[in-house]
């Protein structure tokens, strides 16, 4: 039961998302298994967002991003467990819909190519807060981009960073061995 109620989740959701985005890996008859892969690689092309740029805007929204880049770069695999509730996916599909008409606008010039609510994702409080705002987008948009996120909003502790360079350049912010050591004693 567990497995059909993903595999019906994530059907779902792909068919939510596929008049936005396109759902790669459907069967023959439009369907798909237990996790959807949504194709970003067009939105790059038309609006220079890239993958790193939906999943930090969806961090705006309140959502950590699905899996990026696998098995497929620059696209999204979605895979709505069993215990998802109707009204998360919806509300998971809602953003992943606004995100598109985000990128919608950038396409149509209506919103800057760099300086944008994608770009700039996610947005702390510290912004919000902030005297000066230097953006050619509201504050609205940028921390309330949906209705419900006044009411239930997810701040993120940080702005964008780097990940390559994060992944790259490890930093370890433990103690020195012996601290533990001293700790034990």
């Amino acid at each position: 039961k567990a497995t059909e109620v993903a595999i019906l989740n994530a059907n779902y959701v792909a068919k939510r998302l596929d008049p936005h985005y396109p759902v790669l890996y459907t069967g023959r008859n439009g369907l798909v298994a237990h996790e959807c892969i949504v194709d970003l690689r067009p939105l790059k092309e038309s609006a220079g967002i890239t993958v790193d740029d939906v999943a930090k805007r969806l961090v705006d929204y309140g959502f950590h991003a699905p899996t990026m880049s696998f098995p497929v770069a620059d696209t999204l695999m979605i895979e709505p467990t069993e215990s998802e509730s109707k009204r998360e996916l919806d509300r998971f599909c809602d953003a992943m819909i606004a995100v598109r008409a985000e990128a919608a606008a950038i396409e149509k010039g209506e919103m800057d190519r760099d300086d944008n609510p994608l770009k700039n994702a996610p947005h702390t409080h510290h912004l919000l807060l902030a005297e000066e705002w230097d953006h050619p987008y509201s504050r609205e948009q940028a921390f309330f981009p949906l209705k419900g996120l006044h009411d239930d909003k997810y701040w993120p502790p940080v702005a964008r960073i780097d990940n390559v360079a994060g992944d790259r350049n490890l930093i370890c912010t433990c103690p020195p061995p012996e601290a533990y050591q001293e700790a034990a004693e």
